[in-house]
């Protein structure tokens, strides 16, 4: 299994699972449309959660791991905000390797009551000095690797830390950063992290540094901590005390805590950090510079929305593919979704074509747009061009074809890539049984002999989920933050003695333009990404924050997770629970950006009227136990003035409230 991941983990080893699906049961009790809007009895989705909901009255703390919710919580008793809690919990994340180091990748969207405003948070690396299309070839590989050091674009996460942290925080960088001292001076391990350590260690031996940190107990036959031991980073301690002791110094010398900060973001990409982390990259082979790290910046952006129904949905610009559940509220509106009843056949099929639509817009158009050509954003989030997209979708089966739309004449414009988009197709590799020849299947594991085939379809599965983890946070003061944060996952190269784990997010870039004319790889330019946090406003106020990991799977389940509260009235915790459908017709951010139409995973729940439905529709069908995410939300109850946290119910998400 290449990647550390709990929802992939979850998905591809399902029947480890013993606890009973989402919706099992068909109670017919009350249950509550929101706080304080009862209705009727009415399907499986009644059924109890199987984690209580969080109600808080000051604040919330929601991420993928407890220890990390917990360094959140400790900065809410220091007197901080929920921007200081979600810095502290990242950092503790990082340290714990919750698919994320401190040199991955970082995105947010924060509401801030100051100013009534969302402002996103853009702290994704760039691709290096060298590091071009004709070079990634004249090493043989279509686009660069998934692993190594030629996976990775320079280190954006703690860069977005500290960035927040002076912008929006209150406390300081020793008190933020303190948490994940301690964790690196060393904490008890948990299992699941220790056992993909030890799975991984193969990659990780290829590296120079990387073995000194993961494998504490080279050549005996687990070579990876044990799950309780005493994990210790002492070079990962010591950079971060170093970012400590450059806040210290600046401020005895008369700076303010806003400049303090950055005085510890300087040393971190200018510093002997940022020396550090070029001379031990380049040892294992990558390209970085020190021009590289110093001219590279945080960016401070304003987010993109929709409306659906009244409700304002924020996502960040289209270097990340948040704009895709932006499309697909705005497709989904021409139509009567509640009225076609909660994961009925014709839901399933609507959810699916829909984001066959917006997924194909978004595997061609989306890029970094500080790089040309421009991405026609205004056509793609026209109310009229989800229309016409809505139009071509049948009702009757599933189209294995569909294929990016043309945007421009919706803006004004004429596309300058009709011939590209002539001949677009979903991936250049599709497993035959991806297209039954009449009608759909069951697919509860791969039905080939062909070892090769079987391989590669379980390679392709574990990359689609890959990474990332969740950050959900806020304050009765108002502030609300949504993060999520990836990269540095382990298999990590590991930046000389810095104990800072690198990115390994080049990959989601292309090298033709004929796979995506926005997102040709280019030295400088940030690769188009799957992390995707989200932020919903209702009569100007905040309504829902909301995030999820899972790779190309994120924007799908948060576009059910939210028409689960909206259109379905469930609570924040039910909505998190409930099964989703996931599919595969998109081509892959990761690997060999591959695509397999039709397939779809359900959860086991689905009844077998549902199945043969969908089956008839041309659907290759595969079941798992829990089909949801894991996704971390938080819902803001104005009646009351209080807040509800859903924290999902498999993996290690944990949340807490006060």
């Amino acid at each position: 299994m290449p990647r550390h991941s709990r929802f992939r983990q979850a998905r591809l080893a399902a029947t480890a699972l013993a606890l009973a699906a989402i919706a099992a049961s068909s109670l017919a009790a009350q249950r509550r449309q929101g706080p304080g809007q009862p209705v009727g009895p009415v399907d499986p989705r009644n059924a109890q959660t199987e984690k209580p909901p969080l109600h808080a009255k000051h604040w919330l703390a929601i991420t993928g791991k407890p220890l990390s919710a917990t360094a959140g919580a400790m900065m809410y008793q220091k007197g901080g905000n929920a921007v200081d809690a979600a810095a502290a919990m990242l950092a503790a994340g990082c340290t714990m390797w919750d698919t994320l180091g401190c040199g991955g990748e970082t995105q947010a969207l924060i509401y801030n009551p100051k100013t009534k405003k969302v402002v996103g948070l853009n702290a994704l690396g760039v691709a290096p000095t060298g590091a071009t299309a004709a070079f990634y070839r004249s090493k043989g590989y279509k686009e660069p690797p998934e692993y190594g050091p030629l996976a990775a674009v320079t280190p954006g996460t703690m860069g977005g830390l500290l960035t927040m942290l002076a912008e929006w925080g209150k406390l300081s960088v020793a008190d933020v950063l303190g948490p994940a001292i301690q964790m690196a001076d060393g904490y008890a391990i948990e299992a699941q992290l220790a056992n993909s350590i030890e799975r991984q260690k193969s990659w990780t031996k290829q590296w120079k540094y990387s073995p000194a940190v993961f494998l504490p107990h080279l050549g005996e036959a687990r070579e990876a901590p044990e799950p309780g031991e005493v994990f210790v980073q002492k070079d990962l301690a010591a950079t971060l005390r170093k970012l400590v002791d450059a806040e210290k110094t600046a401020k005895a010398a008369g700076k303010t805590r806003k400049q303090a900060i950055y005085a510890a973001y300087d040393r971190f990409y200018k510093g002997d950090i940022a020396q550090e982390i070029v001379r031990g990259v380049r040892e294992d082979g990558g390209l970085f510079t020190m021009q590289d790290l110093a001219s590279w910046k945080v960016k401070i952006e304003e987010p993109l929305h929709t409306t659906y129904k009244g409700i304002e949905v924020y996502k960040l610009p289209l270097w990340q593919q948040g704009a895709a559940l932006l499309q697909g509220l705005n497709i989904l509106e021409n139509t009567d979704v509640k009225g076609m009843e909660y994961n009925s056949p014709k839901y399933i099929h609507a959810l699916y074509q829909t984001m066959n639509l917006a997924f194909a817009d978004r595997d061609f158009y989306y890029g970094d747009p500080a790089f040309p050509p421009e991405e026609p954003v205004k056509g793609l989030l026209s109310k009229d061009y989800a229309k016409a997209r809505f139009a071509q979708i049948d009702w009757t089966k599933n189209d294995p074809n569909a294929k990016p739309g043309d945007p421009y004449p919706f803006q004004g414009g004429t596309n300058p890539f009709t011939s590209l988009l002539e001949n677009w197709k979903n991936s250049d590799f599709v497993l035959p049984d991806s297209q039954p020849a009449s009608g759909g299947q069951d697919r509860r594991v791969v039905p080939h002999t062909d070892s090769a085939r079987i391989h590669a379809d379980s390679a392709f599965m574990q990359s689609f989920f890959s990474g990332t983890t969740s950050i959900e946070a806020a304050d009765e003061e108002g502030w609300v933050v949504s993060v999520t944060p990836s990269g540095g996952w382990v298999p990590a190269v590991i930046a000389g003695r810095t104990g800072i784990g690198l990115s390994q997010r080049a990959q989601s870039f292309v090298t033709e333009a004929k796979d995506g004319p926005f997102n040709v790889i280019e030295p400088g330019k940030r690769p188009r990404v799957t992390l995707t946090p989200t932020l919903a406003l209702k009569d100007g106020a905040p309504y829902l924050a909301f995030a999820v990991q899972g790779g190309d799977s994120q924007d799908q389940n948060l576009l059910q997770f939210f028409l689960n509260v909206v259109e379905f009235g469930m609570t924040v915790q039910q909505a998190v629970e409930a099964p989703n459908v996931n599919s595969y017709q998109m081509r892959s951010s990761f690997g060999a950006h591959e695509s397999r139409p039709g397939r779809m995973t359900v959860a086991s729940s689905l009844p077998e009227s549902t199945r043969q439905a969908l089956k008839q529709m041309g659907y290759t069908l595969d079941f798992v136990e829990r089909s949801s995410g894991p996704i971390n939300a938080i819902l803001f109850d104005r009646k009351h003035r209080t807040m509800w946290g859903g924290s999902s119910n498999h993996g290690e998400d944990y949340g807490i409230a006060w």
